[in-house]
């Protein structure tokens, strides 16, 4: 960031006493509180989480420091308002992935394909597009989750939703728009991994994934010999 562009001293005062008293609403919501869902206390808390939000940027912006607090931002699940006894139930599943490595991609697509007697050669799995569809096709989400690393993808966010509902859909009546009645107020739980949680890595997982990895480079530099045929697919699916 440049000069001009930083915040100047006051801005950065200026929010330092919004916090101070979006801290001061928030603390007389939570005393004169008439319930445990009362509406004033998490509009409290949102202006807190912003007006805090909004301090740690510019603090950051302006000396490079952080605050040793986190309040979560307005990506926090309203108050429930779905069945207090659901007779069913939605599990929603996102998991981002960027294709990092698309000629590890590609090879492990042809080894499906020569694994497949009924495959129809290297014109599917000899586009990104083609090897996506083919390797979904063949593998389980979680299982291409667990193995990412070996099909060229690389991790983004993810998040599961469970979701309460009156009752069980009619086959087939969501199916042309799945996520369409998504509704955060009908969450019972969510479970969410994201690079800006700061998650902490086991460094002994990371020696011996990258010890596959290497292994399995052997195997992908024959596959991706522009002379030599790709190999039949040995793992086990």
């Amino acid at each position: 960031m440049s000069d001009a562009a930083q915040p100047t001293a006051a801005e950065v005062r200026a929010a330092a006493e919004a916090v101070k008293t979006a801290l001061d609403r928030h603390l007389a919501a939570v005393e004169r509180r008439s319930g445990e869902e009362d509406p004033a206390v998490y509009d409290a808390f949102n202006e807190l989480a912003a007006a805090a939000e909004a301090y740690d940027e510019l603090l950051y912006d302006r000396y490079d420091e952080v605050t040793p607090f986190e309040i979560p931002g307005e990506d926090t699940l309203p108050p429930y308002t779905g069945p207090e006894e659901p007779s069913a139930l939605s599990v929603l599943i996102r998991r981002d992935y960027a294709v990092a490595e698309p000629q590890r991609l590609m090879a492990q697509a042809r080894r499906v394909e020569a694994a497949d007697e009924e495959g129809s050669g290297a014109e599917t799995s000899g586009t990104v597009h083609g090897a996506l569809g083919l390797l979904f096709g063949e593998f389980e989400p979680d299982e291409i989750a667990s193995r990412h690393k070996e099909f060229g993808l690389e991790e983004g966010d993810s998040t599961l939703w469970v979701t309460a509902a009156d009752e069980s859909a009619e086959p087939g009546e969501w199916l042309e728009a799945p996520f369409e009645q998504a509704d955060p107020q009908r969450v019972v739980c969510r479970f969410d991994v994201s690079a800006v949680f700061d998650e902490e890595f086991d460094d002994g997982d990371d020696e011996d994934g990258e010890a596959d990895l290497a292994e399995l480079d052997e195997d992908l530099d024959t596959d991706l010999d522009e002379d030599e045929t790709p190999t039949r697919l040995e793992a086990d699916r």
